[in-house]
């Protein structure tokens, strides 16, 4: 791509600008997502919707164009961290590296402007800890990612003021994503089920839907916390029985030796 100077202007103030230099033609929703300035951005979104190649796409803009800038993608496990990776390395190949790497391996990119991408396995918190001063954290994969680890990544952010951008399909009605999606105070949240995608086609959906398990598919495809798969008790009828409101079973705790 032959370096020009207008254009790398319009990239920089217009992350979608950059998709679509790539050849890439966003969704209305991923559209928003380029362009959201929100420091919390919390993504719930279906299978194969393209959250991770949006998401690359924000991390490779703030390489560029955020000098010095350190980026961290977080996931339960490795593969997962390499493949977002990987389809950030996508974008940047397909912009003819409009910087040189400095130092480039199959889960780090180090680019002459100082900028670092670091892809990181979620399964050792205490290995994470020592990053600061963190511009943008990825998490991907979240309703799957343990929430002490969660807690011990936020505090990367409290010094650089960095974008915090939390992705996943849902994973029952437990963690620290789904009570961020149901109670968590200052996100920006974008929801987007298979039937707000255009690439997935209603008969694959209706083939889904008679060979998945109801609450697989309700997860993975139309993005509802459902009571966890390995779940004894909904989540509804452990609601009730600590309902404050029931007569106790007990109305007076008795002495020792009475039972």
């Amino acid at each position: 791509m032959a370096h020009d100077m207008t254009a790398d202007l319009g990239m920089a103030l217009d992350p979608l600008l950059l998709a679509e230099a790539t050849g890439i033609q966003p969704d209305p929703w991923q559209g928003t997502v380029l362009r959201s300035t929100s420091r919390r951005l919390l993504l719930n979104c279906c299978r194969q919707s393209g959250k991770s190649t949006t998401v690359a796409t924000l991390v490779c803009h703030t390489a560029l164009y955020d000098p010095g800038s350190l980026t961290l993608i977080l996931s339960p496990g490795e593969r997962q961290s390499k493949e977002t990776f990987r389809k950030m390395m996508d974008v940047y190949d397909a912009l003819d590296h409009p910087l040189p790497p400095d130092s480039e391996t199959k889960l780090e990119l180090e680019l002459a402007n100082g900028s670092r991408i670091i892809a990181l396995p979620g399964a050792n918190d205490a290995t994470i800890r020592g990053y600061s001063g963190v511009r943008l954290l990825v998490i991907d994969e979240a309703s799957r990612v343990a929430d002490s680890l969660y807690n011990s990544v936020r505090p990367m952010l409290a010094v650089s003021g960095g974008r915090l951008v939390v992705m996943s399909t849902p994973w029952g009605k437990r963690g620290f994503f789904w009570e961020a999606w149901e109670q968590g105070q200052g996100w920006e949240k974008i929801e987007i089920t298979a039937l707000d995608c255009p690439r997935i086609s209603a008969e694959f959906l209706a083939e889904e839907k008679e060979n998945l398990p109801d609450l697989f598919f309700k997860s993975e495809y139309l993005c509802q916390f459902t009571d966890a798969i390995d779940s004894v008790f909904s989540m509804d009828l452990i609601q009730a029985a600590v309902q404050s409101t029931l007569p106790p079973l007990v109305d007076d705790v008795l002495p020792l030796g009475v039972w």
